[in-house]
C-alpha cells in the first residue's frame, strides 16, 4: 500500500504546470492561431513540419501527439518517413556547421581537398 502511495505522489504533473496561467494561455493562443487557422500551408503540410520540428527539438510529447494526428489525418508512413529524413538531414547539417566553425576558429583542416 505504501508503495502505491509513493507512486501516486510521484505522478507526472501536467504539461506546462510550471508556467503561470496567463503566459500558458498566450502560448496556447499562439499555437491555435499558427497551427489551426487557415494560412499558406495546409494542415497536412503543417503536421509534417511539426513532426520534423518535434524530432529536432527532441520533444517526445510533441512527436507522439503529432504522429497520432498524422495517423488520424491519413498521412502515410512514407510521408512521415520523408519528414523525418529531412529532419535528420537538417540535424546532421547542424553538426557539420558547428564543427566547421570550430575548425575555422582553431585553424584545423584535417581533410582538405
Amino acid at each position: 500500500m505504501a508503495e502505491e502511495d509513493s507512486k501516486a505522489a510521484k505522478k507526472t504533473p501536467p504539461s506546462m504546470s510550471m508556467i503561470e496561467p496567463r503566459l500558458r494561455n498566450i502560448y496556447l493562443q499562439f499555437y491555435k492561431e499558427s497551427y489551426f487557422k487557415p494560412s499558406a500551408l495546409d494542415l497536412k503540410t503543417k503536421e509534417l513540419v511539426a513532426i520534423g520540428c518535434s524530432v529536432i527539438a527532441k520533444c517526445e510529447g510533441c512527436l507522439e501527439g503529432h504522429l497520432k494526428k498524422a495517423q488520424q489525418m491519413g498521412i502515410t508512413k512514407e510521408e512521415i518517413s520523408d519528414a523525418l529524413a529531412i529532419a535528420i538531414g537538417i540535424a546532421a547539417a547542424g553538426v557539420l556547421d558547428f564543427s566547421d566553425k570550430a575548425a575555422i576558429k582553431l585553424d584545423l583542416h584535417h581533410f582538405e581537398d
